[in-house]
């Protein structure tokens, strides 16, 4: 059994101080992905990761983004786009290594190579290439923004073409990176904050939110060309299809985490045999009453022989 968890946890010294460190100690994972690690290595607080293995791209960009994977054991090799890793075993310091990726990146993504939203891993103790991924949150195209319902100053729609250039090569990467796992006779599961909802059912006000980034039609339309049955298979909506949710993201304003008024958009996708072999799938809302981040941890147990 491999119990494997993605968790947006919108900086790990914060995380830390909610209770992040003890839910990584006691949950029983064997991978963690993580996202929004937001920390450089000389940041990072004494025993970040617990009694894990992990390798970190940090991006660039002090205090935003960046992407880790934890293992049990040392992988057997680790890819960015920026070419270089930080990997760290338990109580130990991390240490810059060349990281190489294994496919050319698709034409769209140089922009995003310094940011720290890609990270890919071969386990050791199984056939998987485990890939996280923070893809851009996004905003509203220019025809869209209407000042008087904006937090932010409208921006002519430059957040939404970012997100829409980043998702356009992305596409092509992914297809030529899990191409490149099977080569290899690897399972391929990316997951991560994909900062969108794909249908009604991973939505809870989805009636009120057709204009709103993170769920507008052509951000949908997108991950659906992703899914098939021959492809990558959304692995907990295969467990839960006939639910809403479970949802992973709740605004820390109002009421929305007590009414349960959340997002899906944190994702298990798996190449088929991995995901035909998920037993379980759940969302950790809390850890001992706290809430971790604005996220919660999505936990899927494989029954991998």
């Amino acid at each position: 059994m491999l119990r494997i968890a993605s968790a947006n946890v919108n900086g790990i010294r914060a995380a830390r101080r909610r209770g992040f460190g003890d839910w990584l100690a006691t949950r029983g994972c064997d991978v963690i992905a993580l996202q929004e690690v937001r920390a450089q290595a000389s940041k990072l607080p004494d025993g970040a990761f617990g009694d894990f293995h992990v390798a970190l791209e940090t991006g660039t960009l002090p205090g935003r983004n960046g992407v880790a994977v934890l293992t049990r054991r040392p992988p057997v090799a680790v890819r960015t786009w920026s070419g270089a890793a930080l990997l760290g075993a338990p109580d130990e310091a991390l240490t810059s290594v060349p990281a190489e990726d294994r496919v050319p990146l698709a034409r769209g993504l140089s922009r995003f190579v310094a940011e720290g939203r890609y990270l890919e891993v071969d386990l050791a103790d199984a056939p998987v290439t485990i890939a996280c991924l923070y893809l851009p949150k996004g905003g509203l195209p220019a025809h869209l923004q209407r000042p008087e319902r904006m937090r932010e100053a409208p921006d002519g729609g430059a957040k939404y073409a970012r997100k829409m250039q980043f998702m356009d090569g992305f596409a092509r990467y992914l297809t030529r990176t899990r191409r490149a796992a099977a080569a290899e006779g690897r399972e391929f599961l990316l997951m991560g904050d994909l900062n969108i909802a794909h249908t009604r059912q991973d939505l809870a006000a989805w009636r009120r939110n057709q204009q709103t980034d993170g769920f507008l039609p052509e951000e949908r339309e997108w991950l659906g060309r992703q899914l098939s049955p021959r492809t990558l298979v959304d692995v907990v909506r295969r467990l839960h299809p006939d639910e809403d949710g479970p949802y992973s993201w709740w605004s820390w304003l109002g009421q929305s985490f007590a009414k349960d008024a959340g997002w899906r958009i944190d994702y298990h996708l798996a190449t088929p045999r991995l995901a035909r072999s998920a037993v379980r799938a759940a969302v950790d809302r809390e850890h001992e009453g706290m809430r971790l981040s604005d996220h919660s941890p999505v936990v899927v147990d494989y029954d991998w022989a």
